[in-house]
């Protein structure tokens, strides 16, 4: 007993949970849970607070990854055999429907649920200093997520995927000056064909996944560097309390704020130094209103997991993915539409070229990097930022709005067609 005990201390070198040394060196000595702070904020752990909209989407992408190496296994970026290959995992492989299922629709929920994380983010003013190249990263996660949605949909090489694929590139194409060369580079040619297949496949499997644990990774550890998640404004002092107590500013910039001493702590000066001012100081009471990261967060991050995993793999059971005929470039299906998340921008397209396919991407790309450096009001309270969340909240309703027309009251011809019409009653 003696000896395992040894073995085992070999391995975790550290102190015993129970203690609250033990609970720290879990965090800090482990390099898979060092994302973890010691200790976090009782606040930061209510759902309410941020809805677990960012572990629900790093939660996807895990599965996004796990199912998409198991259909590795059975798929060749080749046609006509990727067709094949999609009936053989649909029909002949055991478990593949199930499989392709949790991939499709742990795709589609990765990318609403980054939307919606991101304006979880912005209602909040989490974006405000310090954390403003955290949003940037936030919104190149959103652009790769896109992608990877993107890419992956022609993987199936039929009908949808094929005219979908292509719509999508040519809304690209109105690009002026380097849209047409993009859209051959990303083809290999001038329509979809053998080598756009091969392209989608690198970019889906390698190049766009590997950007994503990238940019997660640096996700991650500015949410640590830049002070944890921020606190919720319910929760935020009064803006004249907000920074009383600063470390290396001048005496005389900064009036001295004097905590009350807690009985039952020991405090310590350990160092005077010169350098820019923090912007949180913790004081003895909100040292009281934090839990150790081992058990609280860890139990609830658990919980999220599997009811992420549960909730994929109940609508897998219920909910298969569509597989059409074969990719027949000589049969274009009246009306060939891009995937849903790009419908918004088909809209525009019907109406303009350059305002669908140039104009309004480019603007709301730029809008989104520039929100954190070019909004000054440094209260993050929608009392004091009604205009900015008046106009974000436009973006967001014109976006989903578009894409709703597109999906349900457009028809052949991109003609207007109520949803209803679609609607063909059976004789009995």
């Amino acid at each position: 007993m003696k000896l395992i005990r040894e073995i085992w201390q070999s391995i975790v070198r550290r102190d015993p949970l129970s203690t609250d040394k033990g609970k720290s060196e879990l965090v800090f000595l482990n390099v898979w849970l060092h994302i973890h702070p010691a200790k976090v904020k009782k606040e930061n752990l209510r759902f309410k607070h941020s809805f677990y909209l960012g572990f629900i989407t790093f939660f996807l992408f895990i599965i996004l990854v796990t199912t998409g190496i198991a259909l590795m296994c059975y798929y060749r970026p080749y046609p006509p055999q990727a067709y094949q290959d999609m009936k053989d995992l649909q029909f002949a492989v055991f478990m593949g429907p199930f499989l392709r299922n949790m991939h499709r629709w742990a795709a589609h929920g990765m990318v609403v649920c980054v939307f919606l994380h991101m304006c979880r983010v912005f209602y909040t003013g989490s974006y405000k200093k310090p954390r403003q190249f955290n949003w940037v990263v936030g919104v190149l996660l959103l652009l790769l997520t896109l992608g990877l949605s993107f890419t992956g949909y022609l993987l199936p090489w039929d009908q949808l995927a094929y005219w979908a694929i292509t719509v999508g590139t040519n809304i690209g194409s109105y690009a002026p000056l380097i849209g047409g060369q993009l859209r051959e580079l990303l083809l290999g040619g001038h329509s979809v064909g053998e080598a756009a297949l091969l392209r989608f496949y690198v970019l889906h499997v390698a190049v766009l996944p590997s950007l994503v644990i990238l940019l997660t990774i640096v996700h991650f550890w500015r949410v640590r560097k830049d002070g944890g998640l921020s606190r919720p404004v319910w929760k935020l002092k009064p803006q004249k309390q907000e920074a009383l107590v600063t470390i290396g500013a001048p005496a005389e910039a900064v009036p001295l704020h004097v905590a009350a001493a807690s009985t039952d702590k020991t405090y310590g000066l350990m160092e005077v130094v010169t350098g820019k001012p923090i912007f949180e100081t913790i004081t003895p009471e909100e040292e009281e209103d934090t839990v150790f990261s081992y058990p609280y967060a860890f139990v609830r991050e658990a919980v999220v997991l599997m009811g992420t995993v549960t909730t994929i793999m109940m609508m897998s059971l219920f909910m298969n993915a569509p597989l059409e005929e074969m990719a027949n470039p000589a049969v274009t299906p009246n009306p060939a539409k891009a995937p849903w998340y790009f419908l918004g921008l088909q809209e525009l397209v019907s109406h303009s070229a350059l305002l669908g396919g140039v104009v309004a991407p480019a603007l709301m790309v730029l809008a989104l990097l520039a929100i954190p450096y070019f909004d000054r009001n440094p209260s993050r309270r929608p009392g004091d930022r009604k205009w900015v969340l008046w106009v974000f909240t436009l973006f967001v309703v014109a976006n989903i709005a578009l894409i709703i027309v597109g999906t349900f009251f457009r028809g052949p011809g991109w003609a207007w067609v109520p949803p209803w019409v679609h609607v063909v009653a059976r004789p009995e």
